[in-house]
Parts: C-alpha cells; sequence; structure tokens
C-alpha cells in the first residue's frame, strides 16, 4: 500500500499490522457526503463528479458496480489506473487494454490526485476516489460511502438502498465487512499463524451463514437486490482466482457453496456487470504487486470458472426493480 505523509510519497509504506501479526487495516480520510438531506456536503449534479478506479480492487469494484447498475456512465465520469501498483503507487497507463490516463489532471500517478486535494496530505492512497471538478477535491474515498451516496443522491435506473429497507441493508453491509470483505486481507497479510487462523475461522464461518440464509432468500437482505449484493459479490467473484490461493483462504472454494456460487453468477449476468470484471487486472494485480505474499510473482493459469452458466436464484421469489 503507497502512503503519503505531508505530501511526500513513502516508498516503503506505512505498516498495517498490530504487534500481534494482525492486518490492520488503516482507515480512509476524505469523508465529505454527496445528498440532498441536511447535513450532506455536495450536492448532487450530473457531470460533477469523477470517479477514480482500479479493476483488480473489491472495494473499488463496489462503487463501478453501483455507477453501473443505477445507469449513472454519463453523470459521473470514470478513471482506471493500471492494476500493477509499484513503489509509485496506482499509476495511469493509458496505454494498456482497459486502462485510462487521468482525463481530469493529466497526472501520471494517483497519489498526485491526492496532493491536489490536500498538498500535506497524511494517509494511504487507495481507490475508489470520488472527486469534485467544481471545487477540485476529492469529496470521499471510503468505498461504502461512495456506494451510498450514489444510490441515495442520484436518480438511477434501479433502487439499490430502499429508504424503508436501509436499515438492513446497513445491517447487512456491515455483518460481511470485518469476516468477509476484509476478512480475506485479514488471512493473506497475516504475519502470525493464530491471526490467520482466526481470520480464516471468521471467514468460513461468515460464509457458512450467508449460504444458510440464500437457500431460503433470494438476495442478502431479503427479497430486493440491494448494494450489499454488490459489496459481497466483489469480494465472492474473485476469491476462487485469488483469495482461495494467494491468500491461503482454501478451506473451500466459492464453487462448493451452491447458494453463494449462484448468487455470484446472478449478480454477474446482471446487464452491464460482467464488463465491470476484468479478471486478467484481478489476477496480475494480486499476484504480482504483493511480493510478500508471492515473491516469485507467477501469475497462477486457472481455475478457469464459467459466471455466464445458468443460475438456480429463479427458485426463490424476487421483488420487481423499480426505479
Amino acid at each position: 500500500m503507497t502512503f503519503l505523509v505531508d505530501g511526500e510519497l513513502q516508498p516503503e509504506g506505512l505498516g498495517q499490522t498490530t504487534d500481534d501479526g494482525a492486518f490492520d487495516r488503516i482507515e480512509t480520510t476524505f469523508r465529505d457526503r454527496i445528498g440532498t438531506d441536511e447535513g450532506a456536503d455536495y450536492p448532487p449534479e450530473a457531470g460533477r463528479y469523477h470517479l477514480y478506479v482500479a479493476r483488480p480492487c473489491p472495494w473499488a469494484h463496489g462503487a463501478v458496480l453501483t455507477r453501473t447498475l443505477l445507469g449513472l456512465g454519463d453523470a459521473i465520469t470514470m478513471d482506471i489506473v493500471d492494476p500493477y501498483r509499484g513503489a509509485d503507487g496506482w499509476q495511469f497507463s493509458p496505454e494498456r487494454e482497459d486502462c485510462t490516463p487521468d482525463s481530469v489532471h493529466d497526472f501520471d500517478y494517483l497519489h498526485q490526485v491526492y496532493t491536489a486535494a490536500d498538498p500535506d496530505y497524511t494517509g494511504k492512497v487507495s481507490v475508489p476516489v470520488l472527486w469534485d471538478r467544481r471545487d477540485e477535491t476529492i469529496v470521499n474515498n471510503e468505498s461504502v460511502e461512495i456506494m451510498r451516496m450514489l444510490a441515495d443522491g442520484f436518480d438511477g435506473d434501479r433502487d439499490l438502498y430502499p429508504a424503508g429497507r436501509r436499515d438492513d441493508v446497513d445491517g447487512v453491509l456491515e455483518a460481511i465487512y470485518e469476516p468477509i470483505n476484509n476478512g480475506v486481507y485479514r488471512a493473506g497479510f497475516a504475519q502470525s499463524q493464530a491471526a490467520y487462523d482466526e481470520a480464516v475461522a471468521d471467514l468460513f464461518d461468515a460464509l457458512d451463514h450467508w449460504e444458510s440464509v440464500l437457500e431460503t432468500q433470494r438476495y442478502l437482505a431479503g427479497d430486493t437486490l440491494t448494494l450489499a449484493d454488490f459489496r459481497l459479490f466483489a469480494t465472492l467473484v474473485r476469491f476462487d482466482q485469488v483469495y482461495h490461493t494467494h491468500f491461503k483462504c482454501n478451506r473451500r472454494r466459492l464453487v462448493d457453496y451452491p447458494n453463494l456460487w449462484n448468487h455470484t453468477k446472478e449478480v454477474y449476468q446482471l446487464p452491464g456487470v460482467a464488463e465491470t470484471v476484468n479478471m486478467a487486472h484481478i489476477k496480475e494485480h494480486y499476484y504480482t504487486t504483493h511480493e510478500s505474499v508471492n515473491p516469485s510473482r507467477i501469475v497462477p493459469v486457472g481455475p478457469d470458472l464459467d459466471f455466464t452458466e445458468p443460475h438456480d436464484r429463479d427458485r426463490l421469489p424476487a421483488a420487481t426493480p423499480s426505479p
């Protein structure tokens, strides 16, 4: 992970491991909000905001999925960085397939976007980043908050954060974050056996739980597709190709969970979702960027999963999508 301290790039990065060897994710720092409610910092305006993402990153993927399913491609522009993250952090490599230049600033590196917002910024240089073109600053770089504000602040093609169900959706988002979304990282970056064992136990206990929930329930928060399903999908679509091997989350595979596997296929087959999944970027990033985990930087050839094969989720009732 790349860090800035007082606006200066730290080539060695900063530690994210506790004394007992557990992975400790550093919090994001730009936490302003787009919205129409009292207390919101920025109004929702088409063409004003810009999203910086990386295809490999599951946190950024959630924001991309929200933008895609809401049909906000014209309202919120987007740039995509190189999947390989070197010593200088995320880089813009427009010559590479499915990568773009920095269309806002013409910068070479994402860390320059951070110092454009705050020349004395101290913190991690992460994606996603939601940029405000008018005020020339970062609005927010916390992934789930970006997902919520896109769903809440803009008139999209679907209601992914229903007003009457938000407590339920937020409850699921919280329940899956630590053991699953962050759990794969806690396992992969653990620096002690005890920390790894705890992370893997939490991860598979949570997967077992949601496998059971999805036996009788179409989506994570009930009969309606919501942000919670995208948040889980972003982890599960990477699971067998990356987390099972690279992060040693190998007690079971995704395909060993019939309901989670079929749920993943259903989301993948929604219009526009497949185009957001670049498995070549995902595998290149994890297996070549995390030198401490995979010093050889050899990228495995498999497994080959068919996310387009039929799923069985139609056996369960689903609410009719509503704008």
